[in-house]
């Protein structure tokens, strides 16, 4: 059976770390109690972060939304009227919170939230942004490039393009540098 494009897509706000534990929990309630149910599908938008520490690069996910899951379903029959069995059923899933948006009558998510939140991510899934960590006057080290070894202060945080300004003194003179973030760590001195 084809559950393709059935359904709407809700937000579950569920309890902060539990995202994991609920999307499966849904999936494994759907599969054992009663596949006639109508929840289709069940995401937790992640994106990719690359993070270096101790000179090493590593790709982690990161949740998108901490705290809430999404989820396709028929949450309302064909009259307009909630369907209760499916209400009753997602929130009797261990760790769902409630519906977010919406209160007793939740409201799906618009089809440009949709091609957003959703179907962006997958479209994206090569997409690996910086894990950025550094805030404005955090010291750090230069571990690659002409400057290695050298300290500086960050004058500026670019997270999208994944890059730093740093304040470096350069034979007896301040001067702001611009480097990525692979290319530095905390100075912990």
């Amino acid at each position: 059976m084809d559950n393709t494009g059935k359904g709407q897509w809700f937000v579950l706000h569920t309890l902060s770390g539990q995202e994991n534990r609920v999307r499966d929990n849904l999936e494994g309630q759907i599969k054992l109690e009663d596949p006639s149910i109508p929840v289709y599908e069940v995401l937790i938008p992640t994106e990719k972060l690359v993070e270096v520490k101790n000179g090493v690069k590593k790709e982690t996910r990161r949740k998108l939304f901490p705290g809430y899951v999404f989820c396709r379903m028929e949450l309302y029959k064909e009259d307009g009227e909630r369907n209760e069995f499916v209400w009753t059923f997602i929130h009797s899933v261990q760790g769902v919170i409630t519906f977010s948006c919406g209160g007793d009558n939740p409201m799906p998510m618009s089809d440009e939230e949709i091609g957003i939140w959703i179907n962006g991510p997958d479209q994206q899934e090569d997409a690996v942004r910086p894990a950025v960590t550094y805030q404005i006057g955090d010291h750090v080290r230069i571990t690659d490039g002409p400057l290695e070894s050298s300290t500086g202060v960050v004058s500026a945080v670019d997270a999208e393009e994944g890059k730093l300004k740093l304040t470096v003194p350069i034979f007896g003179r301040y001067n702001t540098i611009e480097v990525e973030l692979w290319q530095v760590e905390r100075d912990e001195e």
